[in-house]
């Protein structure tokens, strides 16, 4: 038995990334609604939950859906640990029969089933995310902490692609928020789901480490500001890229380079004299990476010291050999900046025939957001990669997406929850749905069945019905039909899709964003994209809404 179990458990994944993610990370009313379903017995009621979005985040009319993997390591690893349940015991009223902390430890997903659309896809309102099926009080228990676990992650993933798609596909973005994310979870939340919203790289050295995403990064204003002058650097020597020669005083050699700059009457309109501690402090810094410099220029003035101290240090370091990255922007008109930039490498290049120097990259950073990037398209600009922070990890312009967990069946008996706010009205039952593509091969709308209806097949008309409001109805012919879910967690290992790595979902994400259409992508005035339900569950959800609303009287 223990060889069984054991080979059971070698197959689950891993425990949650942090290591906060536990049973008990959960909303007390889940732990006293869990007490009240065992005393009535109906704890093992077989319940359907459905996990979904009712509007899409940032004024948008796309979300991009995160968190899956997490939530699947969660249900993998749900228990309630000796310690767990003796706090419990704090918790709850004396009352409370003991027999019920005797049931808490037996308690696991092992008989719950999850079913998702794969992290990673863009989802719009009222289609389910995940469905949870399994007993009552397990699939309630999970409600919390998938919804902290989804709504984070799905948000910033969306706010991600969405400065993605603003900047365009040829610009590098990297994810500059660690500092400015809502505590440390935050910050490693957020440089995972941007970098499957699009982003390219990350500042964060743990996220790096724990993810295998790219880090990236320079120095400071403070690192150029330590210097004082040339005579702290005591190190000087460089040895060729291509190994004999040793350049012994590296730093003299800069300034060399800075002085013949001056000497060119193309380049000395741009300035005159230089901050020589800055001079100082990029000259110790290519010492210490050769092969990867990239200075921060403006500690005192961009155009008449940062930008000429760094050419005269990548100059130095042509001559032998290496060749720069390029340079930072950190605040001021970075439009204006990043253009007469350019045109400054273009003039080093040409004045000394330095192959490529006119293409050094121009990174900017300075609180930048989706309108910032908007306008500097607007205006023009030679930026090359953006380092975004504030804006992207704490999704400024909107603090959370608003997932919710309903029940929509129990024991095979559909339910739903009515309320004034239609929008607040469920879809009963458990669903299957379907993306239905047009002859472009572009998605027209989202389609939910009954799961016992027959799925839709290429070619067949179609009556695909607005949920609630009878006039929005069209008839769709697809050229293709995609269903949306997978089994991601079920009793039977041999059910379980493989959890993909996140290069597998990143790559996802952007295959779907390519796949929609501009107008449903755009910032300004989106198009919605169709969210139906089939003829069948139409007048099912109407019937069930009718027999369920309570009738009122007039006297």
């Amino acid at each position: 038995m223990e060889e069984e179990e054991d080979g059971r458990r070698s197959s689950y994944p891993g425990p949650p990334t942090d290591p906060m993610v536990t049973a008990l990370l959960t909303d007390m009313y889940q732990i006293t609604m869990a007490y009240a379903y065992w005393k009535a017995g109906k704890h093992n009621d077989r319940a359907v939950f459905d996990l979904f979005h009712r509007k899409n985040p940032f004024g948008g009319e796309y979300t991009v859906f995160a968190g899956l993997e997490e939530c699947i390591r969660f249900a993998a690893n749900f228990r309630f640990k000796k310690d767990d349940i003796s706090f419990l015991r704090t918790v709850l009223p004396p009352t409370c029969e003991e027999g019920f902390f005797s049931y808490l430890a037996s308690v696991d997903c092992s008989d719950v089933e999850i079913l998702a659309m794969p992290e990673g896809s863009v989802v719009f309102p009222r289609v389910p995310l995940i469905r949870v099926e399994g007993p009552l009080l397990v699939a309630q228990l999970l409600e919390t902490t998938f919804l902290t676990l989804v709504n984070y992650a799905s948000l910033v993933a969306t706010n991600a692609a969405r400065h993605r798609c603003v900047a365009g596909k040829d610009k590098m973005l990297l994810e500059f928020g660690l500092r400015r994310a809502q505590g440390p979870d935050g910050g490693i939340s957020a440089s995972k789901y941007c970098y499957i919203g699009g982003f390219d790289a990350t500042s964060n050295v743990e996220a790096g480490r724990l993810f295998g995403i790219p880090v990236r990064g320079t120095h400071s204003h403070a690192f150029v500001s330590s210097f004082m002058g040339f005579d702290e650097i005591i190190k000087r020597s460089l040895p060729h890229a291509k190994g004999g020669k040793i350049c012994e005083d590296f730093v003299h050699l800069t300034q060399l380079w800075l002085r013949r700059m001056q000497d060119k009457p193309s380049l000395r309109s741009y300035f005159h004299e230089t901050n020589p501690s800055e001079l100082a402090a990029f000259s110790s810094y290519a010492l210490a990476f050769p092969t990867a410099f990239q200075a921060l220029v403006d500690t005192y003035d961009v155009l008449r010291s940062g930008l000429p101290n760094f050419c005269a240090v990548a100059l130095a370091l042509h001559e032998l050999g290496y060749k720069a990255l390029g340079i930072r922007l950190d605040s001021g008109d970075l439009s204006y900046f990043s253009i007469e930039t350019r045109k400054f490498f273009r003039l080093v290049e040409k004045e000394f025939g330095v192959a490529g120097f006119g293409k050094l990259v121009i990174v900017a950073s300075n609180d930048i957001n989706e309108a910032t990037l908007d306008a500097l398209n607007k205006q023009g600009h030679e930026v090359d990669a953006f380092g975004i922070g504030t804006h992207l990890v704490t999704c400024f312009s909107q603090p959370a997406l608003g997932c919710v967990y309903k029940l929509v069946e129990i024991n095979g008996h559909p339910r739903i929850k009515l309320s004034e706010d239609v929008n607040k009205v469920t879809i009963p039952c458990k669903k299957n749905c379907f993306r239905l593509y047009g002859r472009e091969g572009v998605p027209l709308v989202d389609l939910m069945i009954g799961e016992n209806e027959v799925q839709p097949q290429p070619g067949e008309r179609i009556l695909c019905h607005h949920p609630f409001v009878e006039s929005k109805r069209a008839y769709v012919v697809p050229t293709r039909v995609e269903p949306l879910y997978k089994c991601y967690w079920a009793a039977k290992p041999v059910r379980r899709e493989k959890l993909p790595s996140l290069e597998e979902v990143k790559k996802h994400c952007m295959e779907q964003i390519s796949a929609m259409r501009s107008d449903h992508l755009r910032a300004l005035n989106p198009t919605p994209f169709k969210v139906s339900v089939s003829g069948n569950l139409y007048d099912f959800i109407h019937h069930l809404w009718l027999s369920e609303a309570p009738v009122g009287e007039l006297q």
